[in-house]
């Protein structure tokens, strides 16, 4: 291909997302394409859609028109969860050339031959159940973390979810290959390693093609534990049913794992769970938590959380409430709930109205403030290690200490992509927490 193309990437959505960006990205490289901020000219733009988010149709068509703006002549391409499970819908936005779905993505410079407009656009989607083979990536974005990813799909039948209909059965990669992955990422200079996937818990099954499990998720742990040169490995969101205690001992007594969860709730009332269809209920989040702090005090634990679902009334959302003030966590990501078609939640009875669905994320959001808060000034006067990442955002870069505490210093060009050991003495006016070095050699 013609060495002087460019292309550009938006991402909208997920971890997972963005390490599969990455992953297209990179193959876009080997076609001899030059990758450019999206901001800029470019011959191709290629966004990544999620259907989690709410009004994925108008983001979607602003992202575009954002694109046309900037190149009226550019190809535009849409990949991604709303591209799998809406290709026809996005085909007919004013501007869109091709639209791939769940596995065409991963082969998307084979539909590049012409780069001419088309004046409707071009779907190429197979059926969900087509998507049972696995397709490794992993994200580079600063130099400081990369996103990983093990597994895709989900077996899980929650009733407000469509992701399963746009990503397929739950798959996972060979150990061998997260492993060779791992070890590229370190060749790349980079010192953390986010895990994520769809339903990273289920690590497994599906790794060889087949439904059952042939490693669990605590064997790969265990293998990237041993990964030499990297720093750190962080777990994103892994189901309470699935963290198992032997995992949670691992990573108490690990290398290179970090005392931070991030374990999906979803809501605080039983009744509405098995609404949702989740595989626990709250008395085995509580023990999570629970055993999470009694190994790591120091852990911070970050929960999803979903407002306004079928059936939400008043009490049952101050059940949520209530129990989520108590429980001792670090923040929240609050999600309202919108109607998903082709979930069993939207032939639900008990609609709770728009107006009290957002007061009630409000409600939440506020409490995720206060529970960040209170998390932080646990940590004041404890020694932690922080990474430093690349932005300077007004004459200051930004950091996370290994329990996933933000810190801010004075911008310092030495400082990016390193670890310094600090002190963390104070929170500012932005809720980030200034430090002190412990030693003043060193940068590590």
């Amino acid at each position: 291909m013609n060495s002087s193309k460019k292309v550009a990437f938006y991402t909208l959505g997920c971890k997972l997302n963005f390490s599969e960006t990455s992953t297209i990205a990179r193959n876009f490289k080997d076609e001899g394409y030059e990758k450019v901020e999206f901001e800029e000219e470019a011959d191709v733009y290629v966004i990544n859609t999620c259907s989690v988010t709410d009004h994925a149709d108008t983001k979607c068509r602003n992202i575009i028109r954002s694109a046309l703006k900037v190149s009226p002549e550019a190809f535009i391409i849409v990949v991604g969860c709303y591209a799998q499970l809406k290709p026809e819908e996005i085909a007919d936005i004013e501007g869109v050339d091709l639209v791939l779905g769940a596995t065409e993505k991963f082969k998307i410079t084979d539909y590049l031959n012409d780069l001419t407009k088309n004046s409707h656009g071009e779907v190429h989607s197979c059926e969900i159940n087509e998507a049972d083979f696995y397709v490794g990536a992993y994200s580079i974005g600063d130099r400081t973390r990369a996103f990983l990813k093990v597994q895709d799909g989900c077996d899980y039948k929650c009733t407000y979810c469509t992701i399963p209909l746009a990503r397929g059965i739950s798959r996972s990669d060979t150990v061998e290959n997260v492993l060779s992955n791992a070890r590229e990422i370190v060749d790349k200079g980079i010192k953390e390693i986010v895990l994520t996937g769809v339903n990273i818990g289920d690590y497994g099954k599906g790794e060889f093609g087949n439904k059952k499990h042939e490693h669990t998720f605590l064997e790969l742990v265990k293998e990237l534990d041993t990964v030499e040169g990297l720093e750190r490995i962080r777990i994103s969101s892994i189901e309470p049913n699935l963290l198992k205690d032997e995992t949670i001992q691992f990573v108490a007594q690990s290398k290179r794992f970090v005392p931070h969860f991030h374990i999906p709730l979803q809501s605080g009332s039983n009744d509405l769970l098995k609404r949702m269809k989740r595989r626990y209920m709250r008395e085995l989040y509580v023990d999570r938590v629970k055993r999470i702090k009694e190994l790591m005090p120091n852990a911070c634990i970050g929960v999803d959380v979903i407002v306004g679902f079928p059936g939400e009334t008043d009490e049952k959302f101050l059940e949520t409430y209530n129990f989520l003030n108590e429980l001792d966590i670090s923040y929240l990501h609050v999600f309202t709930y919108s109607e998903r078609p082709n979930t069993e939640a939207i032939e639900m009875d008990g609609a709770v109205e728009k107006p009290v669905r957002h007061k009630r994320s409000k409600m939440l959001r506020v409490l995720s403030a206060k529970k960040r808060r209170q998390f932080y000034e646990s940590q004041l006067n404890t020694e932690q290690t922080v990474l430093f990442e690349s932005e300077n955002k007004d004459g200051f870069i930004h950091g996370f200490t290994e329990n996933y505490v933000k810190v801010k210093a004075p911008y310092s060009v030495e400082l990016i992509n390193h670890t310094q050991p600090i002190k963390l003495t104070s929170i500012d006016e932005d809720g980030v927490v200034l430090f002190e070095e412990i030693t003043k050699q060193a940068l590590v």
